[in-house]
């Protein structure tokens, strides 16, 4: 292995604002601390909380890069004390708290994956960050068994597209909302029974009908704002709604005796903030029980488009304007 060298290309935020703050930079090659692989980035995957650091509104926690990009691709160029397991070389796949958006990238070692077999780099480094994010909030949080039926919101989004692929496989019926005709089928190509067209239809009704009038078991929603109300009348009972973010409006108004009546659960959860150890051990889960599903090609990463680093803006003006189906990928 090549020595490292001193610096590297990376994309940092100017201030907050547009997608045109984004600006390419020299930075140093960080090193490994205690417990860290650096990763030779050669792919970084682009989503909406990279956008919301961008705009201002979503600062990186204490001690994390202030570079965005909270996923990677590519091989271990060094290796912290005390990091077992890995080796330099190896090809892997992480989560990490910032940094992505560079040539060179810390990530402890607990949430850096092996590349599951048959997947290129590119592909990998659409994963860790909806992958992680699905787990833990449909399967975890949410409980989702077998037999019974989820509601994706935003089902053509990198967390939907995921979502909808992991359900069906694990024996879910899934129904998926989407803002297109377009983007419904994609939904239902990917394993959705039911894709609704929220421009054009009540998905309240339509989950009712598609469900025999008793509702999702679990809605994972990313909307807010007035879905809240909504996904309560859409939930089964003893339902669960899951809160990933909201698009919509984190301010709700809503009667929740409806919740109460029907004996449902609401939660939410972020990741980004999480302490290492929880993402290590969410890692070995998804190690255990989705990797296989890819590897085996009943779930595959949806990549819209890649963009070279430089053009990071670019990838930012396609996230911001919802064409996208599945993950936009930098490449470096």
């Amino acid at each position: 292995m090549d020595a490292l060298p001193e610096t590297m290309t990376a994309v940092a935020i100017r201030e907050p604002g547009g997608p045109e703050v984004l600006t390419v930079v020299e930075r140093p090659v960080p090193r490994p601390g205690p417990g860290e692989v650096l990763i030779r980035v050669a792919a970084a995957g682009v989503n909406r909380p990279d956008v919301f650091q961008r705009r201002g509104g979503y600062p990186p926690p204490a001690g994390a890069s202030d570079l965005p990009g909270l996923e990677v691709a590519g091989e271990i160029a060094a290796l912290g004390a005390g990091v077992e397991g890995h080796a330099v070389g190896d090809a892997v796949t992480a989560l990490v708290s910032g940094g992505g958006y560079a040539a060179f990238a810390l990530a402890p070692a607990g949430s850096s994956l092996p590349v599951p077999a048959g997947l290129s780099l590119v592909e990998a480094a659409a994963l860790p960050e909806t992958v992680f994010t699905v787990w833990h909030n449909v399967f975890e949080r949410g409980r989702l068994e077998a037999g019974e039926t989820l509601l994706v919101h935003g089902g053509s989004s990198g967390i939907g597209t995921t979502a909808i692929q992991i359900a069906a496989a694990r024996g879910a019926t899934v129904l998926a909302t989407a803002g297109s005709a377009e983007k419904c089928a994609a939904c239902v190509r990917l394993g959705a029974s039911r894709a609704i067209d929220y421009r054009r239809e009540d998905f309240v009704a339509a989950t009712l009908e598609a469900t025999g009038g008793k509702g999702a078991d679990v809605i994972l929603d990313m909307v807010g704002g007035d879905y809240v109300p909504r996904n309560i009348a859409a939930a089964a009972f003893d339902g669960r709604i899951v809160q990933i973010a909201f698009l919509g409006g984190s301010r709700i108004e809503a009667d929740f005796q409806r919740l109460m009546v029907k004996r449902l659960t609401w939660t939410g959860s972020t990741l980004r903030a999480r302490p290492d150890a929880f993402k290590a051990r969410l890692a070995a889960e998804v190690r255990r029980h989705v990797w296989p599903l890819v590897e085996s090609g009943q779930v595959r990463p949806v990549i819209d488009r890649t963009y070279p680093l430089a053009d990071a803006a670019e990838a930012h003006r396609r996230m911001e304007s919802s064409g996208h189906v599945g993950k936009i990928v930098l490449t470096i």
